[in-house]
């Protein structure tokens, strides 16, 4: 059960919105941000940490959190953002994006982990807060569906790599593809693996 880190009837009665980030240590596609404000009048039973569900109640928290959140938005940083900025750097301008997509402009925002992108409201990191803090955790859940269902899309795409199974995560599956087929236009080429593949196939 997530509770709100905000105690005083003033803080109760501000709208926060919750931001939570999916996809900083894959190899490849896009980090996927969401940004909710949820609506206290309309409750949604269920929320946690993403990681922490199954994929059939994402699914279904998914679609509630898009029906009663009283605002939601999603937004991305590319690849090649990824690659010019930093992963870092591309998930914070991925967070502002996020914030900006909103409907209603929150007037705090809770960002799930230690650094806080620069944004036009009161911003204040929640480290752990997925499994902590409402909105964020309900941010966390539209993030994760949100990019399971594109590592669906680049499976299709790149068949071979493994792509839907382990979600562009490094694991030995995916290193042995990139050996086997080599880079793709998806892959994140500032990230050491990819890179260390483009050096031996002299490509980097």
């Amino acid at each position: 059960m997530q509770f709100s880190l905000f105690e005083s009837s003033s803080d109760q009665h501000r709208l926060v919105a919750g931001v939570d980030e999916v996809g900083r240590g894959p190899l490849c596609g896009d980090v996927v941000t969401a940004a909710v404000i949820l609506d206290p009048e309309c409750p949604i039973e269920g929320l946690n940490d993403s990681k922490k569900l199954t994929e059939k109640r994402r699914e279904v928290l998914f679609e509630l959190i898009q029906e009663r959140a009283l605002a939601w938005s999603i937004a991305r940083a590319s690849v090649e953002e990824i690659d010019r900025l930093n992963i870092l750097q591309a998930t914070l301008l991925a967070m502002q994006r996020a914030v900006a997509g909103l409907g209603i402009a929150p007037q705090l925002a809770l960002i799930d982990g230690n650094r806080c992108p620069k944004l036009p409201c009161e911003a204040q990191a929640v480290v752990q807060g997925d499994g902590r803090v409402a909105e964020i955790s309900a941010a966390s859940i539209l993030a994760k569906v949100t990019r399971d269902r594109e590592m669906l899309e680049l499976d299709r795409r790149y068949p071979g790599y493994g792509i839907a199974r382990h979600k562009g995560y490094p694991t030995a599956v995916h290193l042995e593809a990139l050996q086997r087929l080599g880079v793709t236009d998806s892959h994140r080429r500032s990230f050491a693996p990819v890179r260390r593949c483009l050096e031996a196939q002299g490509l980097a």
